[in-house]
């Protein structure tokens, strides 16, 4: 990026749906944008939360964030984590015309027991550590956390996410079962196609299998699990009939998959054994005014041998920025600004805390769309008068121009060339020479899907 003139510059911390969306926009009006991402690639949660048999969604995603940070107006700054590899006190020093924050929400919502948190890796996950080891451990040079897939597993949670992981139970302990019996089929057919379908065209029942199953637990019930969503301002008729979709949609998940789903249950106690978690005691509850409220003297233990935790996501603390409720303190949601910073914006799920990738895309576009138009008085007509103004060489339109320029606040060379030279010693720490196509394909993740393939082509060569 080579920037001869004055101009905006944002820094963008996180280069995911949210993140790629805002770049996009930015450049759209000729402002640019520098992308730090921690990770080798921009992908967030379409990599690493999006269970891998989410091939079509997945790909589609990634291209189009491939596309956007191979902008002329966009520079990537891979594996460079806000608050370890640069602090925001340094940010700040820097003249950005302003900061986004898309760091998304990687932290879990604590389960609400007591020392569970001492059992993680030991009867206890949860879901973001679980579904990242998940997506990556087929790879060659794997070296997360250990995770196991047991047969009578449960799940606490409720929302989309908690369903991928009952999944993954479900159909990881169908594989092996599978496999223990001399039948072979793979992730992605038994997760298409299902798992009564699979059984009986390989001529064995879920009984044969010896399998007891995962359970979902919720503490309301299924009509107000989140599994669709329901609009503000639709009709009591309307958002009733929402509603009954979610119950359809879980008879439908349950059915093609087989795991056991328990309503109105909350998590009050462990069951320890022998230094490891080993299951749960829940209580059973009821939905009054729209809250789960505990039914005293109905507690009822559920052993398991393992226990993961899907009961939503935070975004991680950030030394030097305000938190509030798990969140960042933001001063209105349609904003993003960050409370008590002037040129600071949150936007995607560091704000909305959901892992939905429209809402993030739309919260994405709100934010920067609220960044150029009211905080950077920047709008399309101002960017057009630029192209403009530029392209007429007579002198007599320099001095003319670059007082129009001043007044919006843009830039100087000398600021952007300082910007740059801070983005170069951060690419180089990086092994990162600028080229992001060339990057993106040398750091591509090793695909399970391809890793079939090849093996299929092997056995019939």
């Amino acid at each position: 990026m080579q920037i001869s003139h004055p101009a905006h510059i944002v820094a963008i911390f996180g280069g995911a749906v949210s993140g790629s969306e805002a770049a996009h926009r930015l450049a759209q009006r000729g402002i640019h944008s520098v992308v730090f991402d921690q990770d080798a690639l921009p992908y967030g949660k379409i990599e690493h939360g999006l269970p891998k048999w989410h091939i079509k969604l997945r790909d589609k995603e990634e291209q189009q964030i491939d596309e956007r940070m191979s902008d002329p107006k966009v520079r990537f700054v891979p594996r460079c984590k806000l608050g370890v590899d640069i602090r925001i006190e340094e940010v700040l020093q820097l003249p950005f015309s302003a900061v986004l924050l898309a760091v998304g929400a990687w932290k879990d919502r604590p389960l609400p027991i007591e020392g569970v948190d001492r059992f993680i890796g030991q009867g206890f996950h949860y879901q973001n550590a679980y579904v990242m080891a998940f997506n990556q451990h087929h790879t060659p040079d794997y070296a997360g956390p250990d995770i196991e897939y047991l047969d009578g597993s449960i799940v606490v949670g409720g929302g989309l996410a908690s369903i991928d992981v009952i999944k993954i139970l479900m159909l990881e302990t169908t594989l092996k079962a599978l496999r223990d019996r001399g039948l072979e089929t793979d992730l992605f057919t038994l997760e298409k196609k299902g798992i009564p379908k699979i059984l009986e065209s390989l001529g064995v029942s879920w009984e044969d299998l010896g399998l007891k199953g995962c359970k979902l637990f919720y503490r309301r019930r299924t009509i107000d699990m989140p599994l669709n969503e329901i609009a503000a301002g639709l009709t009591p008729e309307k958002a009733e009939k929402k509603r009954l979709v979610r119950e359809k949609l879980m008879r439908n998940y349950q059915s093609k998959y087989l795991f056991d789903f328990k309503p109105l249950h909350m998590p009050v106690g462990l069951i320890e054994e022998e230094g490891r978690l080993n299951g749960l005691v829940f209580r059973r509850t009821e939905v009054k005014e729209g809250k789960a409220v505990p039914i005293e003297g109905s507690d009822v233990r559920v052993p398991s041998p393992l226990t993961i935790s899907s009961i939503g996501s935070l975004p991680e603390p950030l030394s030097g920025l305000p938190m509030k409720w798990g969140l960042l303190d933001i001063e209105s949601e349609d904003t993003g600004k960050v409370s008590g910073f002037s040129n600071v914006f949150a936007l995607g799920n560091t704000v909305t805390g959901r892992g939905n990738i429209l809402a993030s895309r739309v919260h994405g576009r709100l934010v920067a769309d609220h960044l150029m138009d009211e905080f950077l008085d920047w709008r399309e007509a101002d960017w057009q008068r630029m192209l403009q103004e530029q392209a007429e060489s007579a002198a007599e339109q320099a001095d003319r121009i670059s007082d129009w320029l001043s007044q919006k606040g843009l830039r100087s060379v000398d600021e952007i060339e300082g910007i740059q030279e801070r983005i170069r010693q951060l690419q180089l720490q990086a092994g990162f020479d600028g080229d992001y196509s060339q990057w993106a394909r040398k750091n591509a993740y090793v695909r399970l899907e391809g890793m079939l393939e090849s093996q299929k082509k092997r056995e019939t060569a």
